[in-house]
């Protein structure tokens, strides 16, 4: 076979549209859009975002039901930023049969997606969170009886060498060279600023500095240990199901007790709403939130006198501490006694169980496979609005995954191998008892050399592509 070389080919100007190439499309965007379609998503969130758009004059727009499946596409692709949701959306037929762009359709450019996000308030996101959620009452999957509370850290997008001093606007080496001067080094040179800083304590703190790129950006220690500006995000989350309630963001460098009742009063409202909708019947709980999970973060004698006083029943494990005073704060102390026994029991240790489980799970979606660790946005509303979808697509992604049977689309690509494994364990299985019920003689030897190989084959780790979603 002779080879063949590659040749400049002038294209043609005019193409027929039935010559274009179009792909299938992507089985798990097939159905979802499916379930979007049948529940009358595009309707709903276009009459939801009418006020944000001019009626007649104006250039075209990004449609709110496009705007919000390229917000879903980031936390199902793992995308951490607009410009990359938009390059994703030019680039992949899947992805573009989801969105509804036709063949002759250019993609939304990252401009047109962050000119779109800031019109639309927050409110509307909640809306579409909302929407979401009624999907899964509808389903059965979320319950809002018990409720966990936890929350982790999202590194800001600003610098800590673009800090600057609240009281001068002086920026962290011209603050440095002032404090050198003062003592006694006239020129001061890069290594005697780090010398000097050394061997000071306490260097940075959110009361003196401040971030002039993202004022909400807070000095906080991340999870790996280093310290950097950073947000807050706090998680509601359904113990039952597994269902994102509702989610906050707040200043890093607050505590866990001074955050809690902020997410929880959000979540308290989300179920109200729920219980409002006469169409949702019995799916959720009729009484709506009764119990609180938390970790000893939370765990405080005025966090649990306020739930006493809520009405809520507290299951939030208890620090090691030394004996207490109570000095005649009579309510604290039984509020704190009532958790403790609660702990102690049965139910508490499933409880606390239940809470590795589920409420620590949807931060490894959201934050790390779903791409957000790391936020590309500015100030706690806009992180918030991308945030409140991100939770959405996370809540569909159960939906999905109780219809079909997988929540992300590349979950989709370990399907074959996992089905494989589970049939060599069950062959195994069978295999084993039927040696065990046959006599010592005959076919157990004849059984053993297939028995070990199939063995080996439901032990070997699979070969297909390593995935943390469902």
């Amino acid at each position: 076979m002779a080879m063949g070389k590659r040749r400049e080919q002038q294209t043609g100007m005019w193409v027929s549209t039935a010559e274009l190439p179009a792909g299938p499309g992507h089985p798990f965007y097939r159905r979802l859009n499916e379930i979007l379609d049948a529940a009358g998503f595009d309707g709903y969130v276009e009459r939801a975002c009418q006020r944000f758009y001019a009626r007649a004059l104006g250039r075209p727009s990004l449609s709110p039901g496009r705007y919000f499946r390229l917000l879903l596409v980031g936390y199902f692709e793992g995308l951490d930023s607009e410009r990359g949701i938009a390059w994703r959306a030019a680039d992949s037929l899947g992805v573009r049969s989801f969105l509804g762009l036709g063949l002759d359709e250019a993609a939304p450019d990252h401009s047109t997606i962050s000119r779109t996000r800031r019109r639309i308030d927050a409110d509307a996101h909640r809306a579409v969170f909302t929407w979401v959620q009624e999907r899964l009452v509808d389903a059965d999957l979320l319950r809002g009886k018990t409720i966990g509370i936890d929350a982790t850290t999202l590194e800001a997008n600003a610098a800590m060498r673009s800090i600057r001093r609240r009281d001068s606007g002086a920026s962290y080496e011209e603050y440095l060279s002032g404090l050198a001067k003062a003592s006694g080094i006239k020129t001061p040179t890069r290594e005697a600023l780090s010398r000097l800083d050394r061997r000071r304590k306490k260097k940075a703190s959110n009361k003196d500095w401040t971030s002039p790129s993202d004022p909400d950006a807070k000095i906080a220690k991340m999870k790996d240990g280093r310290t950097h500006l950073a947000h807050k995000a706090e998680h509601a989350i359904d113990t039952d199901t597994g269902a994102i309630v509702a989610v906050s963001i707040q200043d890093a460098d607050r505590g866990d007790t001074s955050t809690l009742a902020e997410t929880l009063s959000r979540a308290e409202r989300q179920i109200d709403r729920l219980l409002a909708n006469p169409r949702l019947g019995n799916g959720i709980h009729c009484d709506g939130l009764t119990e609180v999970i938390a970790d000893k973060g939370y765990h405080s004698t005025a966090v649990l006198a306020d739930l006493e006083e809520r009405g809520l029943r507290a299951y939030i494990s208890e620090p090691e501490r030394a004996r207490r005073r109570w000095c005649g704060d009579t309510a604290g102390q039984m509020a704190v006694y009532a958790n403790r026994r609660r702990m102690r029991g049965a139910r508490g240790k499933r409880l606390a169980r239940v809470r590795g489980e589920k409420v620590e799970r949807p931060f490894a979606h959201l934050y790390e496979t779903g791409a957000m660790r790391r936020t590309h946005l500015r100030g706690h509303a806009n992180i918030y609005k991308r945030l409140l979808v991100h939770a959405g697509a996370f809540n569909l992604g159960l939906l999905m995954r109780a219809l079909v049977g997988v929540g992300k689309p590349r979950r989709l690509q370990g399907r074959l191998s996992a089905l494989l494994a589970r049939l060599a364990r069950f062959v195994v299985a069978v295999l084993a008892q039927w040696t065990r019920c046959a006599p010592a003689a005959g076919p157990v030897g004849r059984l053993q050399g297939p028995s070990l190989l199939l063995a080996d084959a439901a032990r070997r780790p699979r070969s297909g592509p390593f995935t943390t979603g469902w």
